[in-house]
């Protein structure tokens, strides 16, 4: 359900308890901040000695006040605290904000104290942000509880660390972003990261949601809520390292990280992920208009060589593709520009610049015009003249007087980045332009128009990545979670294959066996070749307990008679051999992550799967067609489609396979892991050979 935080961020009035004269105290800071706006609502201020603070009559507690008091700051020493959040709750207070640590950070016993105190204030119907937070701030209603000022803006800023928030806000400040409110995350005791976003996405104020998150409580409650929030959702997070695969008993639990799960749950959720606050800036800066590229298609522009080359190595690292220009673009650019240009695509000026400025202007203008660009960047000097008759400096051009010193140069221009202002307003493609002098007044002009303006390549880059679509149909969503199925309880190979079997998963025939006469009855249920194969091994075929391919019932029973000598396995499982001519085998995981719940693989599969690591991600369960793309998205993907003379195979079986299987996963929250390995998918459909489950 969607929590009311309507008295969090515009309560009717406000007490700071802990408010201090020493500025060396949080409540220093929270009481000068909360007084930047006594006009809006009342503002008490309580401190246990009385007297004065920053020159106003302090109350010795909250009831003292008098009336009650909607929103409460609570900063006092960690002893004190549950006693604050009574008092508070028997004043009325519908909103607490914890600056107070010392709870489930520091073990058992502070999470014990912080679980009773969010019982309390749910109880009571009230909701808090925190202990062990750095306040909040919300521009639109003049609420100023934090120790900080954050410049008004329209992005809501949601951290848990309070010095990477002060850098962000730096960082933003040079594109004229601000905030509409800022929300310091701490424990997330009662108030979660998922209410904030929630609530950041009713908001009519907040056009984008920006995130640092260490902890995620729910991590796919935060995808679906990102996902449903209507608004772009920036993320910066830490922790994404590979700890969390060094139990795993499957190939899928070894090979996923928590780098690959945030990253799946991100994309899933159409969140841009950042890995650091310059990148985080950026990409907020880019999606500060409303325009999107339809495609990853990217003309680079530029009236130099060397920053042409650079700019499209860095728009394709970025995941853009930069195309040749057909010959009739070609052709077209020909006629606006001089012969020494280059029109392929970077497309080089060549000088031209310098002899006419508005040939910057002219050419964007005529690419972004082109159906086969979906992007431009420009690139380089662009900004150089005006630079320098505004006093900040330019390059040689500049310094000889007839080249890019002369006021006409300057003027052509800024009347030049007019032009090209006014056509990025009427026109859906994005342009972003990276310069050596961004704070030009030609590129002031530009980022004016809302055109995203850097100073470094690969943030022009990456911007334009943020502004590209993920693809047709957007990004996939994040399905729900099936209901849950009764538990597995036979997890062994048989029990396990019964299991995907009834969900439609095919496997080849096979009988269980522990002796002889066993053997020889499977192998009269079924003709050869046979697999033959030693169960309850966590890596049969690395342990020899796997024969492939025996002809008949004396070589079965041969092979039987070795493996059991050097095994002595408890049983083992004689199979149908499928026919592995012309097929492809593929890997399908699913491992419960603790954040995220359910997160599907699917690779290139078979003994060289952990070798190889072909593989992709998606929360599961994941769609056929989502599977699909996931294929098609893999190194290996030319396999699927026929190479040197093999055909193509069937992907569309594998893909409701993979359903099928995830689907199957998700619905068993007592599987910490469950893998298909090989899935072998031929030209005429989807076999599963193999599988395996682990239960939390």
């Amino acid at each position: 359900m969607e929590r009311d935080l309507s008295a969090l961020f515009d309560p009717k009035s406000v007490a700071v308890v802990g408010a201090s004269d020493d500025p060396a105290k949080y409540g220093h800071a929270v009481a000068a901040q909360a007084l930047r706006a006594p006009g809006r609502r009342p503002v008490h201020l309580v401190n246990r000695r009385g007297g004065t603070v920053l020159g106003r009559t302090a109350a010795t507690s909250l009831a003292a006040i008098g009336e009650p008091v909607d929103l409460v700051v609570i900063s006092v020493p960690g002893p004190g605290f549950e006693a604050a959040v009574d008092d508070a709750l028997a004043c009325g207070a519908r909103a607490l904000v914890g600056i107070t640590a010392g709870f489930a950070e520091t073990g058992p016993a502070g999470l014990a104290r912080q679980q009773a105190v969010a019982a309390r204030v749910r109880a009571a119907g009230a909701v808090l942000v925190g202990p062990n937070c750095l306040g909040i701030a919300d521009n639109t209603t003049e609420l100023y509880l934090a120790s900080d000022r954050f410049a008004p803006g329209d992005i809501t800023l949601l951290s848990q660390s309070g010095n990477l928030a002060l850098e962000l806000q730096l960082r933003c400040a040079p594109h004229g972003l601000g905030f509409a409110r800022f929300v310091s995350l701490g424990n997330q005791a009662d108030v979660t990261l998922v209410d904030l976003v929630e609530d950041a996405a009713r908001h009519d104020a907040t056009r984008a949601i920006a995130v640092y998150a260490e902890d995620f409580g729910d991590g796919r409650a935060f995808a679906e809520a990102a996902a449903a929030a209507g608004k772009p959702v920036v993320l910066l997070t830490a922790g994404r390292g590979t700890a969390s695969a060094r139990s795993a008993q499957s190939h899928t639990g070894a090979l996923t990280t928590s780098a690959d799960v945030v990253t799946a749950a991100c994309r899933d959720a159409g969140v841009e992920l950042v890995g650091t606050p310059r990148e985080m800036a950026v990409v907020l800066a880019a999606l500060n208009g409303r325009r999107r590229a339809a495609g990853r298609r990217t003309a680079v522009c530029t009236d130099g060589g060397g920053h042409g080359a650079i700019a499209a190595d860095a728009a394709e690292t970025a995941g853009l593709a930069v195309p040749e220009l057909t010959a009739d673009a070609q052709r077209q650019l020909r006629t606006q520009l001089w012969e020494q240009s280059a029109v392929g695509n970077p497309v080089d000026l060549a000088g031209m610049g310098e002899q006419d400025p508005h040939s910057y202007g002219d050419t964007v203008n005529a690419l972004l015009a082109l159906d086969e660009i979906d992007s431009v960047l420009l690139t380089g000097y662009f900004g150089g003249y005006s630079a320098a008759t505004g006093g900040l400096g330019g390059g040689p051009a500049a310094e000889t007087g007839t080249a890019g010193g002369g006021g006409a140069l300057a003027a052509g221009e800024q009347e030049t980045a007019r032009r090209m202002a006014d056509r990025a307003t009427t026109t859906a493609k994005p342009l972003v332009v990276q310069s050596m002098f961004p704070d030009s007044p030609s590129c002031r002009t530009l980022a004016a128009a809302g055109v995203p303006v850097f100073a470094a390549t690969e943030d022009a880059a990456r911007a334009l990545k943020a502004l590209t679509a993920p693809g047709p149909g957007g990004a996939p969503g994040v399905r729900p979670l099936p209901p849950p199925e009764p538990p597995l309880r036979a997890s062994g190979y048989h029990g396990v294959r019964t299991l995907l079997g009834a969900a439609g998963v095919p496997f080849p025939e096979a009988r269980e066996i522990t002796d002889e006469a066993g053997l020889l009855a499977a192998a009269d249920a079924f003709p050869g070749p046979y697999v033959l194969k030693a169960l309850h091994l966590l890596h049969k075929s690395d342990a020899g307990g796997v024969a492939l391919g025996l002809p008949d019932r004396s070589s079965l029973l041969a092979a039987f008679r070795d493996m059991h000598a050097r095994l002595g396995a408890a049983s083992y499982s004689v199979e149908a051999m499928a026919d592995l001519s012309d097929g492809v085998e593929l890997i399908v995981g699913v491992n419960r992550d603790p954040r995220f719940g359910p997160v599907a693989m699917v690779g290139l599969g078979g003994v060289l799967t952990e070798a190889l690591h072909d593989v992709a991600f998606a929360l599961a369960p994941v769609p056929a067609a989502r599977a699909e793309r996931l294929l098609a998205g893999l190194r290996t993907a030319p396999l699927l489609r026929g190479v040197r003379g093999r055909p193509a195979v069937d992907v569309a079986a594998a893909a409701a396979v993979i359903e099928r299987i995830t689907t199957l996963a998700a619905a068993h929250p007592e599987i910490a892991e469950l893998e298909v390995n090989p899935l072998l998918v031929r030209p005429d459909g989807a076999l599963a050979l193999d599988a395996r489950a682990v239960l939390a």
